[in-house]
């Protein structure tokens, strides 16, 4: 009976049904920029060059995504979520624009960056605006609207990209994000009316600028150590220390700043813990994923890019499904069981990617990746949801924004990893041949495989039982509280008095 309850006010129907269309129309612009890129990598370096590059127009959005939305997540606590979402459509669309008129590879991939900055303020405050308005078993419901946008930028997405890439040309595949812009930041202006107190806040600018420099460094140094400078050489070891020094000086400054951008406090709770090492190994498993799949599809099974993009499709179509049930799941058998058996279901999918080479059929490829995408469903919402719970109104942001920021960085740093294992094996070549292109693919179909181990007992972490949680914002203290403690996380104070 609760279960229907939840259903009816979760609806589009529901005076929170427009807020909901205007999330999912945000979300939409993050999940087809996701899906819409890889198909058309080939097209692009064909067209503006420098083959060994390409793997920064991933990592500078991601790494651009990274290091903005710890602020953004402070910003949302305190200036309300509004203005931070629609800051972050406007810059998005801008970079969209901005990557569709690019003359050059370091042009497209500095303009990404852009599409990143804005990317970093969407969807994790999406996320947030979810975890204000519904209650935990709402939400199980509401991840499944949202889920499904993703499952319709799966399918879209990847065909969109291919019919680009084929017939009208990669630039389209950036603005075609531009009518999806505006009408997202005038359905969320006109539907989500928030007030919010405004008050002069400081921003952690030096813990910013030694976030972006130390993670800046460290992707640099693993892109382009053995392509533009050898591992061992001065230049090499020197970006290396450049990127430890930055984040050493960051731990330093976060724990004397008034107010952080990264609270440290953040990492002193085992499901934040638990739930932000999952996000950063998941974020790493899906853009490598979506890079490289593609590009064995296309360099070594000799598939056109329309068909590419319809096999990751079934990557990205089996992540949100199962994100779309796995309410269902947490919700009878708790965060951590749901957790850990999908990140158990996403090995054994990677474990069959090891069995793909030049001889492999298509269809083959497909199976590999939906179950990958399924097993990956089940492990983002509730490792997600989990950390929110464990948070109030004021923490939800930061709490959120953690577990974003170690998703995001995970994904550039994996880009990052897997472009130097690529152009390790490939060298210098700009058209590699199948055989060599299949081995280099191989190599990161291992690495990803040997990571879902460590992301399974990175799920087994995750608190069971709890005894206390903090009363919901909205007053549904209720039977939401003992809803959470059936299947919950730590209070992220277990002293706080019932109701604050």
């Amino acid at each position: 009976m609760a279960t229907d309850t939840a259903r009816s006010e979760v609806g589009f129907g529901s005076d929170r049904g427009p807020v909901l269309a205007s999330l999912m129309l945000a979300t939409g612009l993050v999940a087809l920029d996701s899906t819409i890129l890889a198909t058309a990598v080939l097209s692009i370096t064909d067209n503006l060059g420098d083959f060994g590059l390409f793997p920064w127009l991933f990592t500078s959005y991601l790494l651009a995504q990274a290091v903005t939305v710890p602020i953004y997540g402070a910003l949302a606590d305190t200036f309300g979520r509004k203005p931070v979402m629609l800051f972050g459509i406007v810059v998005f669309a801008l970079g969209s624009l901005l990557c569709g008129l690019a003359s050059s590879m370091l042009a497209l991939i500095v303009f990404r960056a852009v599409q990143g900055i804005g990317a970093g303020a969407i969807q994790p405050t999406t996320m947030v605006i979810a975890g204000d308005l519904y209650t935990l078993a709402e939400r199980a419901t509401v991840q499944g609207y949202l889920a499904g946008v993703w499952a319709v930028a799966s399918v879209t997405g990847p065909l969109l990209g291919g019919l680009c890439a084929d017939y009208l040309g990669w630039r389209w595949i950036f603005l075609a994000n531009l009518p999806l812009a505006v009408l997202a930041a005038w359905m969320l202006a006109r539907n989500f009316p928030e007030s919010v107190p405004r008050r002069h806040r400081s921003v952690d600018y030096a813990g910013a600028l030694l976030l972006t420099l130390g993670a800046g460094a460290l992707v640099l140094g693993l892109l382009e150590g053995g392509r533009t400078w050898a591992w061992g050489s001065p230049a090499c070891l020197a970006v290396f220390a450049c990127a430890a020094l930055s984040l050493t000086l960051f731990v330093v400054v976060e724990s004397r700043a008034v107010r952080p951008i990264l609270p440290l406090w953040v990492f002193t709770r085992r499901v934040v813990i638990a739930s932000s090492v999952a996000a950063m190994l998941g974020g790493a498993l899906l853009f490598g994923f979506t890079t490289y799949v593609p590009m064995f599809n296309q360099g070594v099974l000799g598939s056109s890019a329309l068909v590419a993009g319809v096999v990751t499709g079934a990557l990205t179509l089996g992540w949100p499904l199962a994100a779309a049930r796995a309410g269902k799941v947490y919700l009878r058998f708790g965060f951590r069981t749901c957790a850990v058996l999908g990140s158990s279901v996403a090995a054994i999918g990677a474990a069959t990617t090891l069995l793909l080479d030049e001889n492999s059929e298509l269809w083959q490829v497909a199976v590999s990746c939906f179950v990958v995408g399924a097993g990956m469903g089940l492990v983002a919402t509730p490792t997600l949801i989990a950390a929110q719970t464990s948070a109030e109104w004021t923490e939800r942001g930061v709490v959120t924004s953690a577990n974003m920021f170690a998703r995001s960085l995970g994904s550039a740093v994996g880009v990052a990893v897997f472009g130097a294992i690529v152009n390790a094996r490939l060298g210098s070549a700009d058209a590699p041949s199948p055989q060599t292109l299949s081995a280099a693919v191989h190599l990161v179909f291992a690495t990803i495989a040997a990571m879902t181990v460590v992301l399974v007992a990175a799920c087994a972490a995750i608190p069971g039982r709890a005894a206390h949680f903090p009363a919901h914002p909205a007053g549904r203290a209720g039977p939401l509280r003992r809803l959470e403690h059936e299947h919950g996380v730590a209070s992220p104070d277990e002293k706080r008095e019932p109701g604050c």
